[in-house]
C-alpha cells in the first residue's frame, strides 16, 4: 500500500461515482421536493412535509433502494399519509409526472469531466461505481456520451467496504492499485480507505442529508480533496 494519500504512483485503476461527480443530480431531487411541498402546502407546513418525506425515503431504502423511482414512491406514500387519503388521482398523477421528468432530464456534466476522462483514459483503466436503479444509471451513462471511456460499470445497492472488496476481487484489482473518486465521504471515500484503496473527494455544493459525515477530514482520514475533476489529471501527473 502507498505510504501516504498523496502517493499515487501505484494507481492502475480509477473508479468514478456517477451522480454529482460526473453529472449534476441532487439539484433535481431538491427542485422536485420543492414542487412536491408546494402540492401539499394546503395540508401542512413546508418543514413538516419535507421531514415526513425524508422519513419515508429512509424507511423505504431497504425496499426500493436508491434512485428516482424509490423517491417517486416515497412521495406518493407521503402524500397519501399527510392528506389522510384525501389526495386525488390528479395530484397523484402530478407526483408521478415529477418523477418522470427527473428520469428524462438532460444530463448536465460537471465542469471539466469530459476533458479529464479523455486525458486519463490513455493511462489508466477507468470504471464507474455507483448505486441506484440499474436501468436509470445505465440510461444516464449512455446519454452522457462518456461510456466509451470506461472499462466496466458497477451499479450496486450499497457502497460500503464489503461492496468495494467484492468489486475489486471480481475485477482482479489490488487495493493498492485502486483509486475511487466521488462527492460522498460516506459512499465514495471512507469505505474505500477501509479496504486499502486510495480516494479523492470532490465535494458538491448540494448534499443529501443521508450522505453527511461529521468529523471526517482529509488530514485525519488520509484522502485527497480537489475542487473539480479537471484537477485530477494534474494531481496524478504530479504525484511523487
Amino acid at each position: 500500500m502507498p505510504n501516504s494519500p498523496h502517493d499515487l504512483r501505484d494507481i492502475r485503476t480509477i473508479a468514478f461515482d456517477a451522480d454529482d461527480t460526473l453529472w449534476r443530480h441532487q439539484d433535481l431531487f431538491e427542485g422536485t421536493q420543492a414542487r412536491f411541498v408546494d402540492l401539499l402546502r394546503g395540508f401542512h407546513d413546508e418543514d413538516w412535509i419535507a421531514g415526513r418525506l425524508h422519513e419515508a425515503e429512509m424507511r423505504n431504502l431497504r425496499l426500493y433502494g436508491y434512485g428516482v423511482k424509490g423517491f417517486m414512491l416515497s412521495m406518493v406514500e407521503t402524500a397519501i399519509e399527510l392528506t389522510e387519503g384525501r389526495i386525488g388521482g390528479a395530484e397523484i398523477q402530478r407526483i408521478l409526472d415529477l418523477g418522470k421528468t427527473m428520469l428524462d432530464h438532460p444530463i448536465d456534466l460537471m465542469p471539466g469531466v469530459a476533458e479529464a476522462l479523455a486525458q486519463l483514459a490513455g493511462t489508466f483503466e477507468l470504471m464507474v461505481i455507483t448505486k441506484g436503479d440499474l436501468f436509470d444509471q445505465e440510461t444516464k451513462l449512455a446519454r452522457s456520451a462518456l461510456g466509451a471511456h470506461f472499462k466496466a460499470v458497477e451499479v450496486v445497492s450499497e457502497k460500503d467496504a464489503a461492496a468495494y472488496a467484492a468489486i475489486l476481487k471480481r475485477h482482479g484489482i489490488g487495493p493498492a492499485h485502486f483509486l475511487m473518486v466521488g462527492n460522498s465521504l460516506k459512499s465514495d471515500v471512507l469505505p474505500v480507505l477501509a479496504v486499502g484503496g486510495r480516494a479523492v473527494h470532490v465535494p458538491y455544493e448540494l448534499q443529501w442529508s443521508h450522505d453527511r459525515v461529521e468529523g471526517a477530514s482529509a488530514a485525519s482520514h488520509g484522502y485527497l480533496e480537489i475542487a473539480s475533476l479537471s484537477e485530477l489529471p494534474g494531481l496524478l501527473a504530479d504525484t511523487p
